[in-house]
């Protein structure tokens, strides 16, 4: 298997790594966290958001017997002449009874989901009965019914699953639908992937927590509550460990004292190549390496271990972090856990033109319309929170593309 460090060969050779071979890295990187070690059964209830370990086979069928679609007679086809006929009714079959066999020439009041009984094979909803609602047998001995086909109005015995059928796959994300399945099925746990614990670390001497006072030349701290959230709604278990100086050894101390017993170190800032990248000084013994991915915004990434525990520094602007948690390590999680769930991408219309690098894969906020149109929300820049809270999407406009014109075709994610 390729090791995250050789994806790096192609920006080595002087050219920033594509958005596909990062994100491979970023995988590789992250393979650990499919041990067999780091699974855990759960009840259902506890399950929702998780990924699946291994598949589901039906152990029962779906529905396990033969049921009425509808509220009405359950019926012999046979017995019901094209013009219809008068019926002797039967003992009725409410849901979660064991109904007796049907006798020829009769008709058996059944409930919507109530077994079937033997002996009949199709159900004549009650409205289309003469009289059209149910009455005491013991007062109407008959009810006059129109002919019906066989398998009308019933759903057979495991139509929907049939036991030994595989139920779910393995990884499959855990939604209500999922669960419901497996509801359905009796199971009343899963195996699923443990939540990798991670923690997350904001730098930069200019960085103050939110509430406090701000000084001249500080910037409130918006990347530790926005990667947050989004990683606690991925599903990760993160750990915060405030906002980290620009001193390297107050950083590696940091992490050291906060990092212990996580799975992954994402920091956000100090990855560039300016003069204080407080990130890469305190990665200079580990095996990390620092380089540019061909995307705006979000190019400067690091990638490596810190101390035997898997890392990701993202970039310091508030945009490029997120768009790096949403191209990297979200998909990252999902292809290997299951967990969470991909992006839905769709197609959308431009609303407007707009321009790119040709040599990067630009990833734009914006707001897709009913209409299927997509309008742009703020510029190119990384630092454009407002936009960004004001969009539903996230436009992807490919390396080699440098014009779009309103009206053109992209792919957007859903947000």
């Amino acid at each position: 298997m390729t090791s995250y460090l050789q994806h790096g060969q192609a920006r080595r050779a002087g050219h920033a790594r594509s958005v596909a071979d990062h994100a491979a890295a970023v995988v590789g990187l992250l393979q650990g966290f499919r041990a067999a070690d780091r699974t855990e059964t759960l009840p259902l209830s506890g399950a929702l958001g998780r990924g699946l370990v291994q598949d589901v086979t039906a152990p029962v069928s779906l529905p396990p017997f033969a049921n009425s679609q509808m509220d009405g007679y359950a019926v012999r086809s046979r017995d019901i002449p094209d013009g219809g006929t008068d019926l002797r009714v039967a003992a009725p079959v409410p849901a979660g009874s064991r109904p007796q066999p049907l006798e020829p020439g009769t008709a058996a009041p059944i409930m919507t989901g109530a077994m079937i009984p033997a002996g009949a094979d199709a159900v004549v909803p009650i409205e289309r009965a003469v009289p059209d609602h149910f009455v005491d047998a013991r007062n109407t001995a008959t009810v006059k019914l129109p002919a019906v086909q066989r398998g009308t109005y019933v759903r057979a015995a495991g139509s929907d699953i049939a036991a030994g059928e595989r139920a779910l796959a393995a990884g499959t994300f855990l939604g209500p639908a999922q669960l419901g399945l497996l509801a359905a099925l009796g199971l009343p746990d899963v195996r699923v992937y443990r939540a990798p614990a991670v923690l997350l670390v904001a730098t930069g001497d200019e960085v103050v927590e939110p509430g406090q006072v701000l000084e001249a030349g500080r910037i409130y701290d918006a990347n530790g509550t926005l990667l947050e959230a989004a990683m606690r709604q991925a599903g990760l278990a993160v750990r915060r460990a405030g906002i980290s100086t620009d001193n390297p050894e107050e950083l590696r101390n940091l992490l050291r004292t906060a990092g212990q017993d996580v799975d992954l170190i994402v920091t956000t800032g100090g990855v560039s190549k300016g003069a204080y990248e407080v990130v890469r000084q305190a990665m200079a013994d580990q095996p990390v390496e620092f380089l540019h991915v061909a995307m705006q915004p979000g190019g400067p990434q690091g990638i490596g271990t810190f101390d035997g525990v898997p890392f990701l520094g993202f970039p310091g602007n508030p945009v490029s972090c997120l768009v790096s948690f949403e191209m990297f390590l979200r998909p990252a999680l999902g292809a290997l856990l299951g967990a969470p769930a991909p992006r839905l991408p769709l197609r959308a219309r431009l609303g407007q033109e707009l321009t790119s690098p040709v040599r990067k894969h630009q990833v734009r906020r914006g707001n897709l319309h009913p209409d299927g149109t997509v309008h742009l929300e703020g510029g190119e820049s990384s630092h454009l929170m407002h936009a960004l809270a004001g969009s539903n999407v996230l436009v992807h406009v490919p390396e080699g593309v440098s014009v779009l014109a309103a009206g053109d075709e992209v792919e957007v994610w859903m947000l």
